[in-house]
């Protein structure tokens, strides 16, 4: 992960696209949250970020407003594993609405960069994004947390006889078919 977070940093366009939100203070608090077991939410929004700016740029879509909003898209500034005081709601529902929120206070969103942010988890949350960047942020979103979780599953399941064996049952009655 630490060499793809530096090719993202020798990346001169995306870097000066959200430079300034990678400056601000607010946006840098999100290294002292983890996202995915071991990625920080700072550095799932960049990877989510890159993505989207790379995507976008190969579609021709609007790749600054997807980049920048995928930046801002988990601002939300507290550990979601933990039950807050306050917080109505589970916190899949609830963190886009929260990350909009933050990000408003730090810069002038679009009507592109409000909608991306507010729909990145559809279809949990159940509005339709209007925007092609909103799906692209959705998907990009929802590969990231994947690739960032599947090793600590995968050591977590490979540990526990069980799952080793359910595992081995179950590919054995899938071939038997």
């Amino acid at each position: 992960m630490e060499d793809l977070i530096q090719k993202v940093y020798n990346d001169t366009e995306f870097i000066n696209i959200i430079e300034d939100l990678l400056e601000n203070n607010t946006v840098k608090k999100m290294k002292l949250y983890k996202q995915h077991y071991e990625t920080s939410c700072f550095d799932h929004c960049l990877l989510a970020s890159y993505y989207c700016y790379i995507y976008c740029k190969k579609f021709n879509l609007d790749y600054i407003s997807c980049a920048r909003a995928a930046m801002l898209h988990d601002l939300f500034l507290y550990d979601w594993r933990k039950r807050q005081n306050g917080r109505k709601g589970f916190h899949a529902f609830t963190h886009p609405k929260t990350a909009y929120i933050n990000a408003s206070k730090l810069t002038n969103l679009n009507d592109k960069e409000s909608d991306i942010i507010l729909k990145h988890m559809w279809p949990v949350t159940f509005s339709l994004p209007k925007y092609r960047e909103s799906y692209i942020l959705t998907i990009v979103d929802k590969f990231c947390a994947l690739n960032e979780s599947y090793q600590e599953i995968y050591t977590r399941f490979c540990q526990k006889k069980s799952f080793r064996y359910a595992y081995v049952f179950l590919c054995l009655l899938f071939f038997r078919m």
